[in-house]
């Protein structure tokens, strides 16, 4: 509770330097008595009781009288922040906007429900940071079919007579005052659209003609009054124009030069001191809101954690999801809300709509003194910090979206001899040729460089992309891959734009183009992929599958299976992207990548499950005591893929076989689940507009290809004991439930555990897998000399001889092949040095399946690359590392199997 005498102080600075608040307190005094006795609730409750009967807008006038008055005496005494004063009045007008629409529609048509009408809040009502004495910048639209309209009315007529009445009431002022002053330049084409619009004509505009500025504007944007549900509808389907996935970074051009545009107008408010405009000025109100806003639309399509409408709440989240450094946000926080605590104090003193500090010395004074200090030198030193940490951190922003934009651009000649020249002593190889291409990508070649923005992009971006890619280790490959991304994506405006504000994107682009053909394909597919690698976080490993997973399962309201599908599908491709961009620019040890690879991996199958059985029993319904369970082998099953793995899987299901669903449309357990397991391997397999995922192999399940898709705990256990040969057996020493409840989990595992743990005759273990071993190395060759996966003392071979001792000893069973080989050498059964040669040929092939997918002997440059992620300064190192991890499981499979190993070379 405040103390009388804080109330005091700031009632007296109220009367002696606010002539608005002193006239208030005059027709108010028993609220002034309610405040300082029972606080600001109690005060605020009161206004409600006193003006509840009155018509409707002379009880608003009155209200919002009242209110200002009594936030305003608390906001002196610091009863409340600025932020609960700010979130009050805007509160106070959502209100005030349902109450007089409602009277506006009782008065013309009694008895109708107040629908077919909403108000769309923009600028600091949308965001709930309304002033003392703010403009409401509302847009008003409207539903034909259900506005209430009278007998013979047509709805356009209804809707704009509607509109003109409820600016009336809120907007006119008498001898109580007014409500809001109502700006409605912010509707689409206002100069020449009505005042209210029908909702379909309003949605096209957006979609179709809207400007930069109008995305902007809508970051704040909310159903604020009228019919909630047409307002929503409205919101929703404007989500995607607002949050764009893929961010022309044109816009941060215009931002910027919006903000130099509005210095410039303001030009003498530029200086901090008398006349200064808190709002537009340098380091003023205007940067921090246009700073928030720019890392909003840059990344809130990608991450809807920083959709909020509070520049406050904005800065916040921005901080927490890594974007802006917490210091950094807490001190434009702050400093927002000093600015407006300022901004607050001038529009006190006499209900004015002003920002700009008074240019008369006395007036100044008067300004603060209301707020506490001396004098108006003592306002402008408490501002003077304030205006210019702002103005510093909105100038870092200007010139990190920039770059090097802002230095001259020097662009290459247009004369193919001259063109020739440059690039000849810029360092590439064949320039005359590349001159040639240059030229043709000019002329129109390129589908995605025949338009203005194309070409005009294309050029800015030009010379420092050619410089990188004069100093690429494999200038041609690089190139000939930049020719294939700016002929298969239908627009590159974007990432030129991209390029042109993050240069150091530059290099990484080079590096994918030089040495990782699968992230070059990818990018050609998909070029928005870029714009994910803006962040600093993008180059962090991935969470554990729990976090991805709270990841992948955001969703926007309404969004239908396909759109919940393709979410996850291209945030799952991000992830891989960046994970495959890691490993080329050497953040993280190709292990730990692996581990990635499949964490993403688990926890899209999660996922898409999760949606496609959400799917699924909405029309056949759950059979009760029965669930569907997924497991894993191979790679995943042991929890490091490359880029390039297949996902194998075994599609189970607890419960009797014989239940049935309870749905509209029952199945038998059987038909069931095998239908489900189709839908999820098509939901993780299947192309799409947002890319296929993976390939799914599911011929490790019971009686491989022409067994059923799916089958029960009772029939997989069955089969496993009776039926499954030993190399089936050998899959499931590295088989991990990745789908299912706890207690199943535990079901199946147990199930596995005795399968493994049977005792088994050792000479027949090692006949059955010399024979499979065998036979693998007649049917699939090594892809190429560099095939450490398949060639002799490979990693298959290395993964034989651990099976093989596991189930002849029943002892180290571990999904994961590496503490499986550390567990077995524990035993004594494996040389220690076998985890060693499991590490170092996982990472060759981890680097291989994006580098040098046919395992050929990369470029050189290439070379040092892969090397150097496995650990070795020179590939020659590499290599002679590698024979002799090769040379040690040989002697493993030799020592276990009394004889060579039996792969094929190449």
């Amino acid at each position: 509770m405040i103390q009388p005498t804080d109330l005091s102080d700031a009632q007296a600075r109220a009367e002696r330097h606010a002539p608005f608040l002193a006239s208030a307190m005059e027709r108010n005094p028993d609220l002034v008595g309610v405040l300082r006795t029972h606080g600001l609730s109690a005060a605020r409750a009161r206004i409600e009781q006193l003006y509840a009967a009155m018509p409707a807008a002379e009880g608003l006038r009155r209200r919002k009288n009242a209110l200002a008055m009594v936030l305003a005496l608390a906001d002196l005494a610091e009863m409340i922040s600025v932020d609960q004063v700010t979130r009050a009045l805007s509160d106070f007008a959502d209100q005030a906007l349902d109450l007089a629409l409602a009277d506006v529609i009782e008065r013309r048509t009694p008895g109708a429900e107040p629908s077919g009408f909403a108000v769309i809040a923009l600028g600091k009502h949308g965001g709930q940071e309304l002033n003392y004495s703010s403009d409401i910048d509302p847009i008003f639209i409207y539903d034909p079919a259900t506005l209430p309209r009278r007998p013979r009315e047509e709805a356009a007529d209804a809707a704009q007579r509607i509109a003109r009445q409820l600016i009336d009431i809120m907007s006119q002022r008498d001898g109580n005052g007014y409500v809001f002053r109502m700006d409605l330049r912010l509707r689409p084409a206002a100069e020449v659209t009505p005042l209210a619009i029908p909702v379909d004509a309003a949605l096209s505009h957006y979609e179709s003609q809207a400007l930069t500025w109008e995305q902007a504007a809508f970051i704040r944007a909310r159903a604020a009054a009228g019919d909630r549900s047409l307002g929503q509808y409205f919101m929703d389907s404007l989500r995607p124009f607002i949050w764009r996935r893929s961010l022309d970074f044109g816009t941060i051009d215009e931002i910027a030069a919006l903000t130099r545009q509005i210095r410039d107008h303001y030009n003498k408010g530029q200086v901090l001191g008398p006349g200064f405009d808190l709002k537009r000025g340098r380091g003023g109100i205007r940067e921090v809101e246009f700073f928030t806003q720019a890392h909003q639309l840059i990344h809130g399509g990608r991450n809807a954690a920083l959709r909020v409408r509070s520049t406050v709440d904005a800065l916040a989240a921005l901080a927490a999801e890594g974007i802006i450094p917490a210091e950094e946000a807490s001190l434009l926080a702050g400093h927002y809300r000093t600015l407006r605590t300022f901004e607050h104090r001038l529009q006190m003193v006499e209900d004015q709509q002003t920002h700009s500090l008074p240019g008369d010395p006395g007036a100044l004074d008067n300004v603060a003194r209301l707020h506490g200090l001396d004098d108006g030198r003592a306002m402008i030193a408490a501002l003077e910090p304030v205006t210019r940490d702002v103005a510093a951190i909105y100038d870092g922003l200007i010139a990190s979206q920039r770059g090097q934009a802002d230095e001259a651009v020097v662009p290459l000649s247009n004369d193919p001899e001259l063109l020739a020249e440059a690039l000849a002593q810029a360092g590439f190889d064949h320039p005359s040729a590349l001159a040639d291409r240059v030229q043709g990508w000019r002329g129109g070649a390129v589908r995605s460089l025949r338009t203005a923005a194309g070409r005009k992009a294309f050029e800015e971006v030009l010379p420092a992309l050619l410089a990188a890619f004069a100093d690429a280790p494999d200038q041609a490959g690089a190139l000939n891959r930049f020719d294939d991304l700016l002929r298969q994506l239908p627009s590159t405006v974007n990432i030129f734009r991209l390029l042109q504000a993050r240069p150091a994107l530059m290099q990484t682009l080079v590096d994918i183009l030089s040495h990782a053909p699968p992230l070059a394909e990818s990018l050609a597919r998909r070029g928005d992929l870029l714009d994910g690698l803006i962040d600093a976080s993008a180059y962090d490993l991935v969470g554990s599958v729990e976090e991805i997973g709270e990841y992948l399962s955001r969703e926007e309201p309404g969004d239908d299976y396909q759109q919940r599908l393709d979410a996850a599908r291209v945030r799952v491709g991000d992830m891989r992207f960046a994970l495959g961009v890691q490993l080329i620019e050497r953040r993280h040890d190709p292990i730990a990548i692996a581990g990635g690879y499949a964490r993403v991996a688990e926890a899209a199958i999660r996922r898409l499950a999760d949606c496609a059985v959400q799917e699924f029993t909405a029309v056949h319904g759950v059979i009760p005591g029965s669930e569907p369970v997924i497991l894993a082998l191979g790679r995943l099953g042991g929890g490091a893929l490359t880029h390039a793995s297949d996902l194998d899987l075994v599609f189970l299901f607890s419960g009797d076989i014989g239940g049935e669903s309870d749905g509209r449309r029952p199945l038998g357990s059987t038909q069931y689940y095998n239908r489900l397991a189709q839908r999820i391997i098509a939901a993780l397999s299947v192309p799409t507009a947002a890319g296929a995922l993976y390939e799914v192999d599911t011929r490790l399940r019971p009686n491989g290809a022409q067994g059923l898709l799916s089958v029960s705990f009772a029939s997989f256990a069955q089969y496993q004991r009776e039926q499954a040969w030993t190399w089936e057996h050998m899959a499931l020493c590295r088989a991990r439930v990745v789908y299912g409840s706890d207690q199943s989990r535990s079901q199946l595992e147990s199930l596995i555990a005795e399968v493994l743990n049977t005792p088994r005759s050792a000479d027949e273990v090692r006949a059955a897998a010399l024979k499979m071993r065998t036979d693998i190395a007649n049917h699939k060759r090594p892809m190429g000399p560099l095939d450490v996966k398949l060639l002799p003392g490979g990693l298959v071979d290395l993964e034989f001889v651990v099976h093989t001792l596991q189930l002849t000893h029943r002892e180290g069973f571990h999904p994961d092949l590496r503490q499986a080989i550390e567990a077995l050498s524990r035993c004594g059964l494996l040389e220690t040095e076998l985890a060693q040669a499991h590490d170092l040929m996982t990472r060759l092939l981890v680097s291989l399946r994006l580098i040098a997918p046919d395992c050929a002997e990369p470029p050189a440059a290439s070379q040092r690359l892969i090397a150097r992620a496995c650990g070795h300064e020179s590939w020659q190192d590499l290599l002679a590392e590698v024979e002799k991890a090769r040379a040690s499981v040989e002697t493993a499979w030799q020592h276990l199997f009394g004889t060579r190993t039996p792969s094929v070379p190449v």
